[in-house]
């Protein structure tokens, strides 16, 4: 994906993995990535236990993402943000396999 453009444009079509295009690194160790679901998930009793914090909006589609600390998983739209803080064991439930998920994500060091 080029510096230049619109984030919802030129979409990959399905694939059997989410595709992630890295979109900005900086100092201070931050990364803006744009993630492009279709039908993906975490595997079974896998937790995402990272060492940064993640800011994460949803820009197009719909999702669950799930914090272990928490009864049920959250149902994300369009807008929706979550601040993840490092080291919260977190997944993504369901995204639709019938539609693009598109996620916007920041990171930054702990």
């Amino acid at each position: 994906m080029s510096g230049d453009g619109n984030l919802l444009k030129n979409l990959p079509t399905a694939l059997p993995d989410e595709v992630t295009d890295v979109l900005l690194r900086g100092a201070g160790g931050f990364r803006l990535e744009r993630i492009v679901s279709h039908g993906q998930a975490s595997p079974p009793g896998f937790w995402y236990d990272q060492d940064e914090h993640e800011w994460v909006l949803l820009l197009e589609g719909v999702a669950g993402l799930r914090f272990e600390d928490e009864p049920a998983a959250r149902e994300l739209h369009p807008g929706d943000h979550v601040l993840i803080s490092a080291l919260r064991r977190h997944r993504v439930e369901w995204t639709r396999p019938d539609a693009s998920t598109v996620w916007l994500a920041l990171f930054w060091e702990a």
